[in-house]
C-alpha cells in the first residue's frame, strides 16, 4: 500500500477514487508520565512519555486507516493529513485521513 502526503504520485495514474478512509485512536495518559511532565515542565526538556504516545497513537491510526483502504480495494492512500483533539480531560483523539485511489 502506498501511503503519501502528495495528491498525485509522479509517475502514476489514478484510475479509480474510492473516496474517503479515515482511522483514528484515542489515548488517555498515564498518571506517572503527567507527573513526569509536570517535572520537566519546571526544569524543561522533552516529554518523552507524552512523545510515545503520540507515535503509537499515530501509527495504530494509520493502520486503521490503511485497513479501511484495503478492504475497499485501494492500494494507494494520497494526501494524507492528521489531526489532533482532546476529547475528554486527560484523553486525546489522533485522526489520519487521505483519499483512497487505484494506482495503475
Amino acid at each position: 500500500m502506498l501511503m503519501t502526503n502528495l495528491e498525485i504520485v509522479p509517475g502514476s495514474r489514478i484510475v479509480k477514487h474510492l473516496g474517503l478512509v479515515q482511522g483514528s485512536s484515542v489515548r488517555a495518559k498515564h498518571i506517572g508520565r503527567d507527573m513526569m511532565a509536570g517535572l520537566k515542565n519546571i526544569f524543561g526538556g522533552e516529554l518523552k512519555g507524552y512523545t510515545e504516545l503520540l507515535h503509537e497513537s499515530r501509527e495504530e491510526a494509520i493502520q486503521r486507516m490503511k485497513t479501511q483502504a484495503e478492504a475497499i480495494g485501494a492500494n494507494a492512500i494520497l494526501n494524507i493529513r492528521f489531526s489532533t483533539s482532546s476529547v475528554a480531560q486527560g484523553a486525546a483523539e489522533l485522526f489520519a485521513y487521505g483519499t483512497a485511489v487505484v494506482l495503475e
